[in-house]
């Protein structure tokens, strides 16, 4: 432990540990917080959360989430294969797979453990099966700005969970330039056999770069691929892309039955800490084969089942955001709204959805200008400056008002003008 201790102290002296808040109460998008450090409570407008549509405060959510502890108690206390399996399970499956138009649908604790349960089960499968034999490789594509959960299970791909000294055949992953489908389509014929099982995997909408993945041109490159999968994660694409909040595939005008028609195999992984309001994924299917699997998938079987408070609420948003499409529109506008201001200010926001994030100058320390949002101005952003680039990750939500929208780049060009003075007095 003594290089834990001694990595950890230099952390700190270097500046480069995240502050810390404590959530006491929160009403809209105005939050009490408590600085970790030092204890000072405020209340602070918020632009960083992930609750795009508001509904983490919908009095339907709430309530379907106390309905359910009333009903079946706030664990169900073992994995779905053995006891762990209720009915909201089976609900909550339905209206996934009904909301991203694929019939089969496996739910799990969170992301990380969705994408480690498939490539388990894809390029794994299960146990030995008599008369079987699993003799085809896979190759795996990934874009090399994917998000952690898909780096974390692609790294982890080349042998089953839980089983270190594993007989599957070979697992070979592959990187390609972000979003560019050019360099994808010149690694699949560099890398990709005659037998191989191709799995291409992206995000939809990418976390720290606010882009979106180019469906249209990455199902273009696939067709030449027979049966190759399309592994589409909808975190920030769900509820935030497409007229109705259906994701990537209603943003660009398509169901995920064109790809299957052009002979990709498309899945789409759901979570729900973001536009439904409480925690969890799923993995959507047109193949009724691959849910079985899932379902006995390490990541599956070794733990517990979604909870029922949380599985309701997640039930209750999803349907929310079907029956009032309103919502998604006024994440749209504000989304717009956000970034057109921001731009009439000389900020250099990129990306195009409701991840915003704000490019600073190098001389200008993200951490340093998030304090003074906070402490002068009352604004509560997250700065970034260890993972990616130096930015200021602002998140638009369906419930943010013009006036708020408003107060955040007053706050903004304010501090931007103090760090400014203070530079040039220095």
């Amino acid at each position: 432990m003594q290089v834990i201790k001694e990595y950890v102290q230099r952390w700190y002296e270097s500046g480069l540990d995240p502050d810390e808040f404590i959530c006491h109460g929160r009403q809209g998008n105005l939050v009490d917080i408590e600085e970790a450090d030092t204890g000072v409570r405020r209340t602070v407008l918020t632009f960083c959360t992930n609750d795009v549509l508001g509904l983490v405060q919908n009095p339907a959510v709430r309530q379907a989430s106390i309905d359910a502890i009333l009903q079946y108690g706030t664990s169900n206390s073992s994995c779905s294969v053995l006891s762990g399996r209720i009915d909201l399970h089976r609900q909550l499956e339905n209206e996934i797979s009904a909301f991203k138009h694929l019939p089969h649908t496996q739910l799990f604790l969170n992301a990380w453990m969705a994408m480690q349960a498939l490539m388990d089960a894809f390029c794994h499968l299960a146990i030995p099966v008599p008369g079987f034999q699993h003799t085809r490789e896979t190759l795996i594509m990934t874009d090399v700005l994917n998000h952690g959960c898909i780096v974390s299970a692609i790294a982890n791909a080349g042998t089953r969970s839980g089983k270190l000294f594993g007989h599957s055949p070979r697992v070979r992953v592959r990187a390609y330039r972000h979003c560019d489908m050019e360099d994808l389509a010149r690694k699949l014929q560099r890398y990709a056999r005659p037998d191989d099982r191709i799995l291409v995997v992206s995000d939809a909408v990418f976390s720290m770069d606010g882009d979106i993945a180019p469906l249209p041109e990455m199902l273009n490159v696939l067709q030449n691929y027979e049966g190759s999968v399309l592994v589409m994660d909808e975190a920030h694409a769900s509820g935030a892309l497409g007229a109705t909040g259906r994701g990537i595939y209603e943003h660009f005008g398509m169901l995920p039955q064109q790809a299957i028609e052009r002979g990709v195999v498309p899945l789409i992984m759901t979570t729900f800490s973001k536009f439904a309001a409480s925690a969890g994924a799923a993995i959507s299917t047109h193949v009724a084969e691959l849910k079985p699997l899932l379902n006995c998938s390490p990541t599956s079987i070794g733990t517990i089942s979604l909870p029922p408070p949380t599985t309701a609420a997640a039930l209750e948003s999803i349907r929310q955001v079907r029956q009032h499409p309103a919502l998604v529109q006024r994440l749209h506008e504000n989304t717009d709204y956000l970034r057109s201001c921001l731009i009439e200010n000389d900020f250099t926001p990129i990306g195009e959805t409701n991840v915003i994030p704000v490019m600073l100058p190098p001389e200008i320390n993200p951490k340093h200008f998030a304090r003074i949002l906070m402490h002068e101005h009352g604004l509560w952003v997250s700065p970034i400056w260890f993972i990616a680039k130096p930015r200021l990750r602002l998140t638009a939500n369906a419930t943010h008002t013009r006036e708020e929208i408003d107060r955040l780049i007053a706050g903004m060009v304010a501090a931007r003008s103090l760090i400014y003075k203070s530079t040039i007095s220095a």
